[in-house]
């Protein structure tokens, strides 16, 4: 009896983004620098934290001194949270962001959101998940109905590689070996494209809670 596998996927990284509370005036400008930076807004929540909502966010800062003007900050008033997508997306939104604190945006990347909206230490603007771990956590969070698709890794990566990559790309050079294009580089990787199996499914429409 033939083993039924499930169809092949392609892991799209995601980050969380959020628009803090005295810039949300900025949405739509942040969200058109966001697509035009090629990155899909997957979803999208309007919403206003509470103090306590606020302290399990940012849990992993609880105990720094500057932990209760976050938490006051940031439940001030409406925000606005993002699911953010393309390859690599954690850390292309981070190099986006600038650092942390807006006077060294402001100093050393003055092209940065948090230079260009940012006000001082605390209101830097905008966050951005700082490692894949963190940004499962906060996504989960801020939207628990997502379902985020883990990498594979060790024999599971093997396995996927063998399964789903290895025949289309063997397709692909038995192709380029009897076409003989002048550009074979260019030539294959729009014969990938176009036979690609594993197109990305995402999510394009967006989800709008008023608070």
């Amino acid at each position: 009896m033939q083993t039924l596998m499930p169809p092949p996927q392609i892991y799209v990284e995601r980050t969380l983004a959020i628009i803090k509370p005295d810039i949300i005036h900025k949405e739509d400008e942040i969200e058109d620098i966001i697509l035009r930076s090629g990155f899909t807004i997957v979803q999208k929540r309007k919403l206003q934290f509470s103090p306590e909502q606020c302290s399990n966010f940012y849990v992993e800062q609880y105990g720094k001194m500057f932990f209760p003007n976050l938490t006051a900050y940031m439940s001030s008033g409406p925000l606005i949270a993002m699911v953010l997508a393309r390859h690599r997306a954690i850390s292309y939104w981070k190099e986006l962001l600038g650092p942390a604190n807006t006077m060294v945006a402001k100093e050393n990347y003055p092209d940065s959101l948090r230079a260009i909206y940012g006000t001082d230490d605390l209101r830097n603007a905008l966050h951005g998940s700082s490692s894949f771990a963190s940004a499962e956590r906060e996504i989960r969070f801020m939207f628990p109905e997502v379902v985020i698709e883990p990498i594979p890794v060790g024999q599971a990566a093997r396995d996927y590689l063998a399964r789903y990559v290895t025949p289309t790309l063997l397709k692909g050079l038995t192709a380029l070996c009897k076409k003989k294009p002048a550009d074979p580089f260019t030539w294959l990787a729009d014969w990938l494209i176009e036979h690609n199996p594993n197109t990305p499914r995402l999510r394009h429409y967006v989800i709008v809670e008023q608070p």
